[in-house]
């Protein structure tokens, strides 16, 4: 591996003697890990070995294949790099998670922290997640729909959109764009884009997001601010210059020796060469200053009415405890199902944020028909007993692949194509045939095994 004078020469100041085992490491395979979504699977026994500081998450013994494996596709898990994985502790330690808070993702795609952060999070927790390269953001919004939390939402804005958001948020998490000194073990165009001048570039964007950041949370409420590099410019400075700037008051983090963290100024390093994960950063902070914002009644929301009672009753025949949710319709007749304790807080984020998707999308009214929509099939909130066509892998593959499917039970109307009790989407059996409703974008396009 061919490094950057320039890094070298940081990494030797800045690591001394342990520079040599730190080059070792980079030389090394990265380790594969996934987390195991819980609110749809039993983590599943096997040879792997769990993650210190995330209980959910383990490490494999080996990469398979994850896009012929159907229970990916059904986010059964989510693969996440296992030391960013350090933010679900951070969340335990900083906060009261014994009643639902609002939480935003800065910076979210493609979506790791945002299903972790889903998933430690109180239930009926409001997180909103947000990324505004559009071209990243389909895979964030792909990627929460297969989680399938009704409490996650995603958005697509700029950090200074959210500053008319301000005081909002228990919780921020801002993983700021860095110079990913810390992925070069896994991604060598990392390691040809880095430059000191790219790190100050970075540097100065970080404080420009943070700066928004700042605002957006309440007072008593945190800011989690982490990175996937080492150098100070972009850690510990900007750790400094929030404290400076801000008055935000550092949140310690206990975290046992034997996880191999090293512990800064500020934040908490992981290095390669310490822990079994790649480079990352994180500081944690509490804002003190400033008055709580009062929050009046949010208007209507923009474009959408309430469903009517007819439909409302439909949409009960979907989901498990429809009482819990108020429906609402767009002008394009889609139906969007809110969690009635969220019902204020996203018309507050609607009135604001024009470019979000809200709530679990459950499908459009088409005359007198209702036609589902693929995230309906993926939500947690669905009912367990709908309809269901149980598919071997073969038959889940090529479902994927959004091919005809065969089966000896063909029911009459929608069903979802289910393998190992977890859902992939939707089938629609009309006469003796079943159509495939898998959105186009989401189908499989390599071969399968007996294709080759």
């Amino acid at each position: 591996m061919q490094l950057p004078a320039d890094f070298i020469t940081q990494m030797q100041t800045r690591l001394g003697d342990a520079y040599d085992a730190f080059l070792t490491a980079l030389s090394e395979t990265p380790p594969t890990s996934i987390r195991w979504n819980t609110q749809k699977t039993d983590p599943q026994p096997n040879d792997a070995l769990p993650i210190p500081w995330c209980p959910t998450g383990v490490y494999l013994p080996e990469r398979p294949v994850f896009t012929l494996d159907p229970l990916f596709h059904a986010g059964a898990y989510y693969v996440q790099e296992p030391s960013s994985m350090i933010v679900a502790e951070a969340v335990r330690q900083t906060l009261d998670l014994s009643q639902p808070l609002r939480a935003l993702d800065l910076c979210a795609a493609p979506g790791g922290k945002s299903t972790l952060l889903a998933q430690v999070l109180p239930a009926e927790s409001f997180l909103l997640c947000n990324e505004v390269i559009r071209t990243r953001y389909p895979v964030l919004r792909e990627n929460l729909l297969k989680w399938g939390c009704p409490g996650a939402h995603a958005a697509s804005h700029d950090s200074r959109a959210y500053t008319r958001l301000e005081g909002f948020f228990d919780l921020v998490l801002v993983d700021a764009p860095c110079s990913g000194e810390g992925l070069f073990r896994k991604d060598k165009k990392a390691i040809l884009e880095w430059s000191l001048s790219n790190v100050q570039l970075c540097a100065a964007r970080q404080k420009r997001i943070l700066a928004d950041a700042v605002k957006t949370v309440r007072p008593g409420g945190v800011l989690l601010y982490c990175t996937c590099t080492y150098n100070d410019e972009e850690n510990e400075q900007n750790a400094h210059w929030l404290i400076q700037e801000f008055g935000l008051e550092p949140i310690p983090l206990r975290l046992p020796v034997e996880w191999g963290v090293a512990h800064q100024a500020l934040g908490y390093q992981m290095y390669p060469h310490r822990v079994r994960g790649e480079g990352f950063y994180i500081a944690c902070f509490r804002r003190v200053d400033g008055a709580a914002v009062p929050f009046g009644k949010p208007g209507p929301w923009p474009k959408w009415k309430p469903l009517s009672a007819t439909w409302q009753q439909e949409m009960g025949q979907w989901l498990k405890t429809p009482e819990q949710f108020a429906f609402f319709q767009s002008e394009q007749q889609t139906v969007y199902a809110i969690l009635q304790t969220q019902v204020e807080d996203n018309q507050r984020v609607a009135a604001q944020l024009y470019r979000s998707n809200l709530g679990i999308e459950m499908g459009v009214i088409k005359g007198k028909d209702f036609v589902p929509s693929h995230a309906l099939a993926l939500s947690t909130a669905v009912r367990p007993d709908v309809p269901a066509v149980d598919l071997n892998k073969e038959e889940a593959l090529r479902f994927l692949k959004k091919e005809p499917v065969s089966s000896t039970v063909a029911p009459r109307g929608w069903a979802t194509a289910r393998y190992e009790g977890h859902n992939l989407g939707w089938l629609k059996g009309v006469g003796s045939r079943m159509n495939n409703y898998l959105p186009k974008e989401w189908r499989i396009r390599m071969e399968l095994p007996s294709e080759n």
